[in-house]
């Protein structure tokens, strides 16, 4: 099995190994995130002829931020060189529908994929190492499988498995945070001053965090498994230690130098953009 810095390179996102699926496959509502419509399985108006976005250096500007924050997990190059054997849908329209929802597949085995290696790298994840590692090597085959294969996954399946077996990871490791507070677990922290609380090893899990202010709060060992940091300012804020934290999330709250992330985890560009 390779080690937690292989497996996350192996998760990254390879946009000249890929054929603008992201641009293509989902649908983008016009609003905040994204300055148009575009229906599923449509190319978005930007993507060019060489599977790369017109408008990449400036997406922000002109009414994207929703794809700066996107993140593949990797799924994308999968689909394209592994699935479709480096064909790309737009030589094969009739097959395009299928690639789109191998992709859709991918990406939901991707992540799940990123959880797990997460997991294997705690120290304090040790008695449940065998379950984890069978659990990933289960997930890992499966982004192998054929189209035909792919389309009956059952990823809800999966990922209500998986998420048992990471909320008895996030246990161990969150036990021997000393006067932890209650877990707010789905909470609503929407716009919350949360400056002075005491975060360290409390259960974050889905928590509404959109706006809110966390500059300067320790997270170590909270976990963070779906929170919505939406514009969640983490600047100054101490973020090595949690546990499940993604791309998508950091890249949507806002932070500076600063801020402390975890391995495998940079800041992004926009960052250090006022």
């Amino acid at each position: 099995m390779p080690d937690a810095a292989d497996a996350r390179a192996g998760l990254r996102a390879d946009c000249t190994r890929c054929a603008g699926l992201c641009c293509v496959a989902p649908a983008f509502a016009a609003s905040a995130d994204f300055a148009l419509d575009k229906p599923a399985g449509r190319a978005c108006l930007h993507l060019q002829g060489d599977s790369r976005c017109g408008i990449h250096a400036e997406l922000r500007e002109r009414g994207f931020p929703g794809c700066t924050v996107f993140d593949c997990f990797g799924a994308g190059q999968q689909t394209v060189q592994v699935t479709f054997g480096g064909r790309d849908w737009r030589g094969d329209p009739e097959r395009a529908a299928s690639v789109f929802a191998a992709f859709g597949v991918q990406r939901q085995l991707h992540e799940l994929l990123w959880y797990l290696t997460e997991a294997l790298a705690l120290p304090a994840a040790g008695p449940l190492r065998r379950e984890l590692t069978a659990a990933r090597d289960r997930t890992e085959r499966l982004t192998g499988a054929a189209p035909e294969q792919l389309a009956g996954v059952d990823t809800a399946a999966l990922r209500a498995e998986a998420g048992a077996l990471l909320t008895s990871v996030s246990e161990l490791a969150r036990a021997g945070v000393r006067g932890r507070r209650r877990d707010r677990r789905n909470a609503d922290l929407m716009g919350a001053d949360l400056r002075r609380a005491d975060l360290r090893g409390v259960s974050l899990r889905g928590a509404y965090l959109i706006g809110a202010d966390l500059r300067g709060v320790d997270l170590t060992a909270a976990d963070l498994l779906g929170a919505d940091l939406r514009a969640a300012d983490l600047r100054g804020a101490d973020l090595a230690g949690t546990l499940f934290l993604t791309r998508p999330q950091v890249a949507a709250a806002r932070g500076d130098d600063a801020t402390r992330l975890p391995p495998g985890l940079e800041h992004p560009e926009h960052w250090g953009r006022r």
